[in-house]
């Protein structure tokens, strides 16, 4: 009885908060629990705004980010939250992905623009993410969470002893991994379909934007998994049934509506698609970089990832990381200490080093009081190319001998990047071409050379490889190594 007595004092407290924190959801009509302020919410979206230029990167095309923000906030404007700080973006990442975080930011990566095929499609992608924010799906997660205690936990791609010394976590992106229910999703669509007709958009092409995600996990060889918008997007199996029923329930007088498939399509012209070597890329373990011209060597068979703000590997058994990122400091000696400053770390005598080429650099133990126990590590400064490259290596202290000697390796396989034809690799482009005579994808390959396939091409244009073109037709088409 007495262990039951807090709880019960307690009970009242909770459904007294919840009564006094209902409120009307302006997009839905529902009452429901909002312990989130708009305030907050707004404060929130711009933190986590910085947080996604920073570790995603915004694609470097000024054209094309005028162009979502005119779009979004023209959709915007037509929602239940007009006077948000509505904010679009397109991220530089080949992924197929949207997603929102609150207070009206909303992101369209490169990668999902190239499939898509009219401004009408766009429309439903970001009508979907708008009304998460006017649903305030994430808020009312949120505020679920903060009741019962939880908060936000944000992920790392290393051992949670090591992830105060990841770098490459932020609790604002946290908000980008929330789960959404099948109900959301369902109203995210149904928002996203009132949106687009208040847009003046045809709302049949929404469907079609899930028939070439499925398409593309099909291919992928990867049936079943889900791109990274519908991963983040949890859908049922007969998504697209539904997308059709909703459509279906609507007036069924379409004829003043808009698709816009080839003023689209011509913006796609030169668009970069897929990865980007220009930023970095891997040829298995090694990683090179053109622009910055260096390349560093990771341990065979670990995770790798090339990050806007740092390359990291992590070991397999996601006990050990390395990562490597510019410094801001103006030379390895003054960058050695301020990262020997850092709250809870101690360290060993620091050593000069000549690293291959003939880059001086500066290397030195440590260790950080983290959670849950110790990490010992070495960290390495370099000064190359005008800037300051900080490779840091750790692992729980437990695990350390394990990794140390390949790690301490993988920080002085740092070099320049000399071989001509990784420092010449260029992007692949979209080029779209004008048909002059009635063809074909599979026609068109045999025709022209592309660095995709004919059925990735033909996913990209949402056709079949045999699928008739009429003389005039604008097709998508990959040119590049």
């Amino acid at each position: 009885m007495m262990m039951k007595s807090p709880f019960r004092a307690f009970l009242p407290f909770v459904v007294g908060i919840a009564a006094g924190s209902c409120a009307l959801n302006p997009a839905t009509g529902n009452n429901e629990l909002m312990l989130v302020s708009e305030a907050q919410e707004i404060e929130m979206g711009r933190q986590g705004d910085a947080a996604v230029v920073q570790s995603i990167g915004l694609y470097a095309d000024p054209a094309w980010q005028s162009y979502i923000q005119r779009f979004g906030a023209r959709l915007a404007a037509t929602s239940e939250r007009p006077n948000l700080p509505w904010t679009f973006r397109v991220v530089d990442d080949p992924a197929i992905n949207a997603f929102a975080i609150p207070g009206g930011f909303i992101y369209v990566t490169r990668g999902l623009l190239a499939h898509l095929t009219s401004e009408a499609q766009l429309a439903s992608v970001v009508g979907h993410e708008i009304g998460r924010v006017t649903a305030r799906h994430t808020a009312a997660a949120m505020s679920k969470e903060q009741l019962i205690g939880l908060g936000l936990a944000v992920g790392s791609l290393a051992n949670k002893q090591i992830a105060k010394y990841a770098g490459t976590a932020s609790q604002a992106l946290g908000l980008l991994f929330l789960k959404f229910s099948r109900d959301n999703e369902t109203q995210a669509d149904q928002l996203g379909l009132r949106y687009m007709a208040r847009g003046g958009y045809d709302p049949r092409e929404m469907a079609g934007v899930f028939v070439m995600l499925e398409r593309e996990s099909d291919a992928a060889g990867n049936p079943g998994r889900l791109p990274t918008w519908m991963a983040t997007h949890p859908s049922p199996a007969n998504r697209i049934t539904a997308i059709n029923r909703q459509v279906a329930a609507l007036p069924q007088d379409f004829a003043g509506t808009s698709v816009n498939r080839d003023s689209y399509e011509r913006l796609l012209d030169g668009i970069v698609f897929g990865i980007n070597p220009r930023q970095g890329f891997f040829n298995g373990s090694q990683f090179f970089h053109p622009d910055l011209r260096f390349q560093i060597a990771f341990p065979s068979g670990w995770a790798l990832n090339n990050g806007a703000q740092a390359v990291i590997g992590v070991s397999p058994a996601k006990d050990a990381a390395i990562e490597l990122a510019q410094a801001a400091e103006p030379s390895a000696d003054a960058a050695t200490r301020a990262f020997l400053a850092l709250d809870g770390i101690t360290s060993g005598s620091s050593a000069r080093v000549t690293l291959s080429g003939g880059l001086a650099a500066i290397t030195t133990p440590f260790a950080a009081a983290a959670e849950g126990g110790t990490v010992r590590g070495t960290v390495l400064f370099v000064e190359y190319g005008g800037a300051v490259y900080g490779i840091v290596a750790y692992a729980p202290e437990a695990r350390w001998s394990t990794y140390q000697a390949v790690a301490e390796g993988a920080e002085r396989s740092f070099r320049p990047l000399t071989d001509p034809a990784a420092l010449s690799v260029q992007p692949r482009h979209m080029d779209i071409v004008t048909l002059v005579r009635m063809s074909t994808i599979g026609q068109m390959a045999l025709e022209r050379s592309s660095p995709i396939s004919a059925a990735t091409l033909a996913i990209i244009n949402q056709v079949e490889v045999q699928t008739p073109f009429a003389s005039g037709r604008l097709v998508k088409w990959v040119i590049g190594l």
